[in-house]
């Protein structure tokens, strides 16, 4: 948890501590919330794809939900809990434009137990799954709110182009759409062209800030600046188009990543990040590539493990994970997909190399969990560490981050450019 958070809990168990020394012994069972469990925050997330609610609490808390459809409400009940400044600022965090949560009520149920009623603006399909501590987190309870018919990346690429029938599946593409578009007339064959799609993914998100440079600049925002100004660059180039995995600040986990990418038959995965090393000398921009057999260096083996971390730290659902999803990410043979990554790869270190200073000047492999769709090329950008104070400055800036997309870009159209000049 935050540092300011953990002084504050830190605080509240020293009072509580010394009020129970200084009572005398005969009244050391009367207090009936002496040992209750202490809420660190609470916090909410708000985004399209769905909504999540997270309290953070320094020993492990009991709950139980229902919810109440006909009313449109759910009720979530903490046990051995009580009110607290956390509880009773959480209905102040409900934005206006939260998609699900209209409004939230807490109030105390019983002696012991804590109601948190969720006024909801529509039907939901809840989850709601505990996390033990992990990196700056204690233990949490994640409440998440999805729609009941989750958003398809491929039917919001499409609506988004009237030229639909420009994504039609490439060769050899593994999945298909749930539901297809209302059928067309047949087009000839020189009125086809399909658009080169690129599923673009800013590192981190929601609960998971990344890394954190020293003047509070956080990787999850740098990220998704630089992800929103590669997209419009793409999307701005005949025969191109771009998705992005995520469009707000909420947590997706690693393996859905790579479930958006082949939802819409992505030709190539991009992955853009600014991570921190031990030392602030460290700077340069970098590209990776999965690799199958270990890691090209001892640095690139520490990133990869790190990032990893980000479910982890994130807070993913480990029973709603698609036991055939996690085979097919561990298990392929990625042989040609690494190739082509690695092609591609060294056209975008170049296109950076004109902008900024590379950490090395060669594609690095290691085993990134986001890297592994076994049939589409994947790379990984770090675009500069956020530890360095010089290069915080640059991905602070405007100006910079869009040198960093049109650099990204360059080397994208670069490899692509075979394929765009065919039409």
């Amino acid at each position: 948890m935050p540092r300011t958070t953990a002084v504050v809990s830190i605080s509240l168990a020293r009072r509580r501590l010394f009020q129970w020394l200084t009572v005398p012994a005969a009244q050391w069972l009367l207090p009936s919330n002496l040992f209750a469990s202490s809420i660190a925050s609470a916090r909410l997330w708000p985004a399209q794809e769905y909504t999540r609610l997270i309290i953070e609490s320094v020993t492990p808390l009991g709950f139980q939900w229902m919810t109440m459809r006909n009313l449109e409400r759910l009720l979530l009940d903490l046990d051995g809990v009580e009110m607290s400044f956390e509880l009773v600022q959480l209905p102040q965090l409900v934005h206006p434009d939260d998609p699900y949560i209209q409004a939230i009520r807490v109030a105390p149920l019983k002696p012991g137990v804590m109601r948190i009623v969720l006024d909801l603006k529509t039907e939901v399909n809840p989850q709601i799954f505990a996390l033990k501590p992990f990196a700056d987190h204690a233990h949490r309870i994640v409440l998440d709110l999805y729609p009941l018919t989750p958003p398809d990346p491929l039917m919001a690429l499409l609506q988004a182009d009237p030229n639909a029938r420009e994504y039609a599946p490439r060769p050899g593409a593994a999945d298909r759409p749930a539901t297809a578009p209302e059928p067309r007339p047949p087009a000839s064959r020189s009125e086809v062209r399909r658009k080169i799609v690129i599923a673009i993914d800013p590192g981190h998100g929601g609960e998971d800030p990344g890394a954190i440079g020293r003047r509070g600049t956080y990787e999850k925002n740098v990220t998704l600046a630089i992800a929103r100004k590669l997209r419009s660059l793409i999307d701005g180039e005949p025969g191109m188009r771009a998705m992005l995995t995520r469009d707000d600040d909420y947590f997706v986990a690693l393996h859905v990543r790579v479930q958006k990418a082949r939802r819409v038959q992505a030709d190539l995965f991009v992955s853009i990040h600014a991570d921190a090393f031990s030392t602030p000398s460290a700077h340069g921009s970098s590209v990776f590539a999965l690799s199958e057999h270990g890691a090209t260096s001892a640095a690139a083996r520490w990133l990869a493990q790190r990032e990893n971390e980000a479910d982890l730290i994130g807070g993913v659902n480990l029973d709603s994970r698609d036991p055939l999803l996690a085979r097919t990410l561990l298990d392929l043979s990625q042989t040609a997909q690494i190739n082509d990554s690695l092609r591609v790869g060294r056209s975008v270190l170049d296109g950076i190399g004109t902008i900024n200073a590379l950490h090395k000047g060669s594609v690095e492999q290691a085993g990134f969990a986001v890297l592994k769709a076994p049939d589409i090329p994947s790379i990984l950008i770090e675009a500069a560490f956020i530890s360095n104070p010089e290069e915080e400055m640059k991905l602070r800036s405007e100006r910079q981050q869009q040198r960093f997309a049109e650099s990204i870009f360059g080397g994208i159209k670069h490899y692509f450019s075979p394929r765009l000049a065919r039409g």
